[in-house]
C-alpha cells in the first residue's frame, strides 16, 4: 500500500530529519538552560569519543604495522592494564563527574515561582491541565511563558509514554501508576516541537505536540482568554454546527465549556480554533483538514480512537467545522 506523504513527513520530523514549519526540534539547537547543559555534554561526548577512537585506531595500527619493539610494548601486561582498565576508568569517571556538574542546577524541580502544568499521555494524544487557582484543561499543545521555570507533572493513562522537547530539555518517561516531574525554562520565544519518545503502539510516530513559548504579558493574556467559556455561535453555520455536535453525541467524549458537552474521554475542545493543528499535530488546522479528520480520521491518523463520522453530509461537515474553528 502506498504511504501517504503526511505520514512520511510526520515520521521524518519525529526522527528530527525534516523541518516542521518554524518549529524547532533538535538537541543541538538549545533554547533553554536545561537543553544547553545537555548540548554541552553531548559535544563533550562527541569530542572525547573522537579522541578515544583516534587512540584505539592508532594502537590497532601500531599492533599490526608497528616495529617489533612497539608490538612487544603494546602486548605487555602494564600496557594492557593502562589502556584497557585505567584509561576507561578515568575517562568514564571524568564523564560522570562532568555530567553531574553540568546538570546539578537542574536536579531540583521544585520552584516556588514555577508555572505548574500537568501532562497525561494517552493513546495517542496529550491531556494538558494548567494548574493554579482555576485549573484549565487543554490538549496537544502547551503554552509557557518565556524566562519562567515550568514544572511539569507527568502521568500516563494507559501504556508507557515519554515526554521530550529536545530544544528545551531531556526526556522523562511517563509510567502508568507513577508520577514523574520535569522542569523546563524557555529562554526565548518560539515554537518547540515535542514528541513521545517511547514506543506506545499504533500511531506512535504521529504522537507529537508543540510547546509555544510566549512573552510573559502575552502568556498572561492568553491564560485569561483560555479561562473563558466557548464563545456563542455568531452565525447560522456556527449555530447549526453546535447543534450537530451535541446531536451526534460528540459531547459524550469531548468537553466544550459553556455548552452541554462535558465529556472527559477525548481532548477538551473549548478553544480548539486557537490551536495550530488537528489530529494531534498531524495536519495544520484548516477547515478542510478538520473536516477530513472528522469524516475519515483513520486515513489521517491510523489507529486513533475517534470514530469516523461518514454519516454526515458535506454541508453538515462544513457547519461542524465552522463552529469548531470559531472556538477561540
Amino acid at each position: 500500500m502506498k504511504a501517504r506523504p503526511q505520514h512520511w513527513l510526520a515520521l521524518l520530523t519525529a526522527l528530527g530529519l525534516a523541518g516542521c514549519g518554524t518549529d524547532i526540534q533538535s538537541v543541538m539547537v538549545p533554547r533553554g538552560s536545561e537543553a544547553g547543559a545537555i548540548a554541552t555534554l553531548a559535544w563533550l561526548l562527541f569530542g572525547l569519543g573522537a579522541i578515544v577512537l583516534a587512540i584505539v585506531m592508532a594502537a590497532t595500527w601500531l599492533a599490526m604495522r608497528g616495529s617489533s619493539r612497539m608490538r612487544a610494548a603494546l602486548s605487555r601486561e602494564r600496557s594492557i592494564l593502562a589502556l584497557g582498565l585505567a584509561f576507561p576508568a578515568v575517562t568514564l569517571t571524568l564523564l560522570l563527574g562532568t555530567g553531574a556538574w553540568l546538570m546539578r542546577a537542574h536536579l531540583a524541580i521544585d520552584a516556588t515561582d514555577a508555572v505548574q502544568i500537568e501532562v497525561t499521555g494517552e493513546q495517542w494524544w496529550w491531556r494538558v491541565t494548567y494548574g493554579g487557582a482555576a485549573p484549565l484543561a487543554s490538549a496537544n499543545e502547551i503554552r509557557i511563558p518565556v524566562g519562567r521555570p515550568v514544572r511539569f507533572t507527568l502521568r500516563a493513562h494507559d501504556v508507557i509514554h515519554s515526554f521530550w522537547v529536545p530544544s528545551l530539555g531531556g526526556k522523562v518517561d511517563m509510567i502508568p501508576g507513577r508520577t514523574t516531574h520535569l522542569r523546563l525554562t524557555a529562554e526565548r520565544p518560539g515554537i518547540y516541537r515535542g514528541q513521545c519518545a517511547e514506543y506506545c503502539g499504533g500511531p506512535h510516530a504521529l504522537m507529537a505536540f508543540a510547546v509555544v513559548a510566549m512573552p510573559v504579558a502575552e502568556y498572561d493574556a492568553w491564560r485569561a482568554r483560555e479561562a473563558m467559556p466557548a464563545p456563542e455561535p455568531s452565525g447560522e453555520p456556527e449555530r447549526r454546527g453546535q447543534s450537530l455536535f451535541i446531536a451526534a453525541g460528540c459531547g459524550a467524549c469531548h468537553a466544550v465549556r459553556g455548552t452541554a458537552a462535558n465529556g472527559t474521554i477525548g481532548p477538551d475542545l473549548t478553544h480548539l480554533g486557537s490551536r495550530r493543528s488537528v489530529g494531534i499535530d498531524t495536519l495544520p488546522l484548516t477547515p478542510e483538514n478538520l473536516t477530513r479528520f472528522v469524516a475519515a480520521g483513520q486515513h489521517v491518523k491510523p489507529g486513533n480512537r475517534m470514530p469516523e463520522f461518514r454519516v454526515l453530509a458535506a454541508d453538515e461537515h462544513a457547519a461542524l467545522a465552522a463552529w469548531l474553528l470559531s472556538l477561540r
